[in-house]
């Protein structure tokens, strides 16, 4: 474990009330624990930036109804089959499907292959989250 190393911050207090209100309904313990998840989401967008490794789940709500849907989408997911680990598929009522997938590659490559489910027809709503595969971020 990496030497914990000691800081001060300034903030209006107002702005400390929020973040401690925020902080506690989130669970955290102390500030510190949510200042480091901070800091470690700031540095997950900076390795995107980068275009390094990610790993995201694709939510997606499709219409199974839509003629070919299924089929058009297990189509795109063999094309991609290099980068997708996993997917689970939800009926949600009579007309809905919801399917979360999961992918890991180059966050340029995965935000292809979402945007391209995301934009096939019937496909209601859908939304790629990412994040670090963790190689590069500390556990403190």
């Amino acid at each position: 474990m990496d030497k914990v190393i000691r800081f001060g911050v300034s903030l209006p207090k107002d702005l400390l009330v929020r973040f401690d209100r925020e902080i506690a309904n989130k669970g955290y313990n102390n500030r510190s624990e949510a200042i480091r998840d901070l800091i470690r989401e700031f540095l997950v967008r900076q390795e995107i930036d980068k275009d390094m490794e990610v790993v995201g789940t694709l939510t997606i709500v499709y219409d199974h109804h839509v003629r070919d849907i299924s089929d058009n989408l297990t189509a795109i997911q063999h094309e991609s089959y290099r980068y997708i680990h996993s997917n689970m598929h939800i009926h949600l009522d009579h007309d809905n499907c919801l399917e979360v997938i999961v992918l890991r590659g180059k966050y340029s490559t995965i935000s292809k292959i979402a945007d391209k489910i995301i934009g096939s027809r019937g496909v209601k709503h859908g939304k790629l989250t990412f994040t670090s595969t963790g190689k590069n971020l500390s556990g403190v």
